[in-house]
């Protein structure tokens, strides 16, 4: 992350200023959440943002402000996370996928950059994140998805009960009672758009979209949810604890390992839907064959 890259290298050695007129570059970021303490910026822990800033400045040789769609948690991976900086117009922007990842670690790629109006912000021209959960659901680990996964095995868990609980959830609701505390926003009101569960052999999936989401929202639902899968609790006892923001009730929190920022939706993008729509893959054992 020392070292600059070529087309860098070659505008310095030219005498080019890069201090001149810039130009909005939206990014398409993917991550693994493991080793990271978040999206945002830390001043003593290991952050996305911060990791990509720090390469930013490698490269143009002053500090960059990177703006991100949503900031994810510890923990949590990023499918299609989105973000832009302001850089010099003089390298084309596009150029910057290979620039980025050229240096970031190999935790973090950098799937697409495109030139955006200036502005253009990958926050608030947002109209919808989207989160998808993976359970595995055999009783044997499996190291291979175990990153990826939340590893619930202690009782079978009924698909048709959590997505029936997750139906009254579609709406302008308060969700006081999936806010954790520590978030700065000043309400708990959300426009959830869409929630869906699935299974595909031993991987049960819950994806859930909104125009934004709760500190902590998704993986207290989820915490709440696998009690209504296995039979713990009713799909009206669900339904009316959120309604009734019984905050004190909602005691457990999924693991962050299971949850994936999927993706985030704009009016106008300059993606094409193979760098953004859907790049985490679903995870599908096929059965052990049949001795014979």
């Amino acid at each position: 992350m020392n070292r600059a890259t070529p087309l860098i290298t070659q505008l310095r050695a030219k005498g080019t200023s890069l201090s001149g007129q810039t130009q909005r570059v939206a990014l398409v970021v993917q991550y693994v959440g493991t080793r990271f303490h978040g999206w945002q910026r830390q001043a003593q822990d290991r952050t996305v943002q911060g990791e990509i800033e720090l390469t930013l400045k490698a490269v143009l040789g002053y500090e960059v402000t990177l703006t991100g769609a949503g900031r994810t948690d510890t923990g949590v991976h990023g499918a299609g996370q989105v973000a832009h900086f302001d850089a010099p117009a003089l390298i084309p922007a596009h150029r910057w996928t290979a620039i980025l990842n050229a240096h970031l670690p190999g935790d973090i790629l950098i799937r697409g950059a495109a030139a955006v109006a200036d502005d253009w912000h990958a926050q608030f021209s947002a109209q919808w994140r989207r989160y998808r959960y993976t359970l595995y659901t055999d009783t044997v680990p499996n190291l291979f998805v175990s990153p990826f996964t939340w590893h619930y095995y202690y009782q079978p868990l009924n698909e048709t009960l959590i997505q029936a609980a997750l139906n009254p959830l579609v709406g302008h609701h308060d969700l006081s009672a999936f806010h954790r505390a520590g978030s700065g926003r000043t309400h708990s009101w959300v426009e959830l758009q869409e929630a869906v569960c699935y299974r595909q052999s031993d991987f049960l999936m819950v994806e859930l979209q909104a125009t934004g989401f709760l500190y902590g929202m998704v993986r207290l639902i989820m915490g709440l949810l696998v009690q209504v899968g296995r039979g713990r609790l009713t799909v009206d006892s669900f339904t009316h604890l959120w309604r009734t923001r019984q905050r004190e009730q909602v005691k457990y929190s999924a693991p962050a390992k299971g949850l994936c920022l999927l993706r985030v939706g704009y009016d106008a993008f300059p993606f094409s839907p193979n760098i953004w729509f859907d790049t985490q893959p679903l995870f599908h054992l096929s059965p052990s064959p049949v001795a014979v």
